[in-house]
C-alpha cells in the first residue's frame, strides 16, 4: 500500500486546494468560507515520481470536543496515526497565529514526522509569514502556492526523506486480463445516497465497526462524496470481498438548496452516482418514503446504476409491518421503470440487516454486468415476439428482425427492423418486462435502443 501523507492545519489555509492540486483532481470541495471539509478524504499523489496517499482533514478548531467542528478535530487527530508524514500547512500572508502554535504543540506531541508548508506563498506578501514559520521548530518552511502550482520541486525534496523507502512495488497486470469481462471478486464500488440525516455516515462507521466518518444530530454535516475502501467478510460464501463504500451529501428538494456549499455538495454526490456500479438509497424509517426519495431512485436509475432501497433505523420504526408494505407498494407505483427493486430493513446502531444488505449488492452487481449469448438472446426474441406480435398500426407492418446485446452495465440491447418508428411505447415496455423476466435482469436498469436500416430510395 501507499504511504499516507497527512494534510493538517487551521480552517482556510488551503488544504484541500493543496490535496486537489496533488492528486490532480478538483475531488476537495474548496470554498473562501472556513470548515468546508468535515470528513478525511484519500486520494492517489504522484510528486514527480514519488507516490503516496494524500488525505485531506477537517480545519483545526479550538472547540467544545462535543461540538461539530470539536468532533471534526477528533477526525483529524486520528488521521496522524500510521501516516508516513504530515503537512501542517499555514496561511504565510497571515502570518503564524495563535492556533498554528497550538497545532505545532500538539504535532511536537507525536510520533509523525512533520513538513511545514507555508501556502499562499506567491509573490512578496507570504514572505513575512514564511520567515514566522521557521520558529515552528520543524525544519526549514516549504514556500508553496497550492492555487498555481508554485514549489512543487521543493515540496518533492521535503516528502523524499520520508517516503523514498516507502514506495509501492509496481502493479504488473496478468497475462490475459480483460477489462471488459465482469470480475465478481472484483471491488464492488457502492454509493450510499438519500436525504440529510437519513444515517448514511452512521451506517458506513457501523459496516467498517469504526468511528471513520463524522456523524451527528445536525443535518448536513457531510460534504464531500468520501471513499472509503473496506473487506467485508460474506458469512454465506466464508470469503472476504473487497467494498469501495462512498458516503455523499444529503440530497434536499432542489427548491430549498440555496446555499452554494450546499449545491457544490449536491453536485458532488451526483458525481458519486456516477462512479458507482450500485447505490444504495437510506430511507429514514421515521420518515418513511417522500417524494424526494422517488426523485433520488429515479436519478439512479436515469443514469444507469443497480439499485437498492435501504430502510434505516427500523429499530425504532412503528408498526413496521405496515411501514414495510407501504413503502413497497409507494416504490411500485413510483418507479415504473423498474419494478420489484430490492428491499432492505436495516439498523446502523444495532447491526440488523447489514449482511443481507452487501450480499444484495454483490448479487444485484452481477445481474447488471450479465451478459447473454446472441444465439439466448434472439431464441428469447422469437418466443416474445410468436407469444405478442408487434401491432400494425394503420395497416402497415412492423418487422422485427433480431436483438443483440451492446454492452452490459447497465444491460443495453440493440434492436433491428423496419418501421420502428411506429412501433407504441406499450410494446416497447412488453420487450423490456420480458426481458427483465425472462433473462433474469430482475430489478436493474435496462436500455432498448431501436434501429432501422436507411432507406437507400429515400429522400434527404
Amino acid at each position: 500500500m501507499s504511504p499516507q501523507v497527512i494534510i493538517i492545519g487551521r480552517p482556510n489555509v488551503g488544504k484541500s486546494t493543496l490535496f486537489n492540486r496533488l492528486v490532480g483532481k478538483k475531488l476537495a470541495l474548496v470554498d473562501d468560507q472556513p470548515g468546508v471539509t468535515r470528513d478525511r478524504r484519500f486520494g492517489e499523489a504522484s510528486l514527480l515520481g514519488l507516490d503516496f496517499t494524500i488525505v485531506d482533514t477537517a480545519g483545526w478548531e479550538d472547540e467544545d470536543p462535543e461540538s461539530l467542528p470539536g468532533r471534526m478535530r477528533a477526525q483529524t487527530e486520528v488521521s496522524v496515526h500510521g501516516a508516513a508524514v504530515a503537512l501542517f500547512v499555514i496561511d504565510s500572508r497571515a502570518g503564524v497565529t495563535p492556533l498554528d502554535e497550538e497545532i505545532a504543540r500538539w504535532l511536537r506531541q507525536q510520533a509523525v514526522p512533520v513538513v511545514v508548508v507555508a501556502n499562499k506563498a506567491e509573490g512578496s506578501a507570504g514572505d513575512s509569514g514564511l520567515f514566522e514559520a521557521f520558529g515552528l521548530g520543524f525544519g526549514d518552511p516549504v514556500a508553496f502556492s497550492a492555487e498555481h502550482g508554485q514549489g512543487l520541486g521543493d515540496l518533492f525534496e521535503a516528502l523524499l526523506p520520508f517516503l523514498d523507502d516507502k514506495q509501492p512495488e509496481p502493479d504488473v497486470p496478468a497475462e490475459g486480463d480483460d477489462d471488459e469481462e465482469h470480475d465478481p471478486k472484483a471491488i464492488l464500488k457502492l454509493a450510499i445516497v438519500g436525504r440529510p440525516n437519513a444515517g448514511k455516515s452512521t451506517l458506513i462507521n457501523a459496516l467498517l465497526k469504526e468511528d471513520r466518518l463524522l456523524t451527528g444530530p445536525e443535518a448536513g454535516i457531510t460534504r464531500d462524496s468520501i471513499a472509503v475502501d473496506w473487506v467485508w467478510h460474506d458469512p454465506k460464501l466464508n470469503e472476504d470481498r473487497p467494498v469501495r463504500l462512498i458516503d455523499t451529501a444529503g440530497m434536499r428538494k432542489k427548491a430549498r438548496v440555496t446555499d452554494k456549499l450546499e449545491k457544490m455538495a449536491v453536485a458532488d454526490a451526483r458525481h458519486a452516482v456516477d462512479f458507482a456500479e450500485v447505490v444504495v438509497l437510506l430511507l429514514d424509517a421515521t420518515k418513511g418514503l417522500e417524494h424526494q426519495d422517488l426523485k433520488i431512485a429515479s436519478l439512479v436509475l436515469e443514469e444507469g446504476r443497480a439499485l437498492i432501497i435501504a430502510i434505516n433505523k427500523w429499530d425504532i420504526a412503528e408498526d413496521a409491518s405496515g411501514l414495510f408494505n407501504g413503502i413497497r407498494a409507494a416504490l411500485e407505483d413510483g418507479l415504473a421503470q423498474v419494478r420489484g427493486v430490492p428491499l432492505i430493513s436495516v439498523s446502523a446502531r444495532t447491526g440488523k440487516g447489514l449482511d443481507q444488505l452487501l450480499a444484495a449488492a454483490f448479487h444485484i452487481r452481477d445481474v447488471w454486468s450479465r451478459r447473454i449469448p446472441t444465439s439466448a438472446l434472439n431464441r428469447w426474441f422469437d418466443d416474445a415476439l410468436g407469444a405478442n406480435p408487434p401491432p400494425a398500426p394503420g395497416g402497415k407492418r412492423i418487422k422485427l428482425r433480431y436483438i443483440t446485446q451492446a454492452k452490459s452495465r447497465p444491460p443495453s440491447f440493440v434492436m433491428f427492423g423496419t418501421r420502428l418508428e411506429l412501433l407504441p411505447e406499450s410494446y416497447r415496455r412488453y420487450l423490456v418486462n420480458s426481458i427483465r423476466r425472462e433473462l433474469g435482469f430482475e430489478a436493474v436498469p435496462i436500455r432498448l435502443t431501436l434501429r432501422s436500416p436507411k432507406n437507400p430510395f429515400a429522400k434527404d
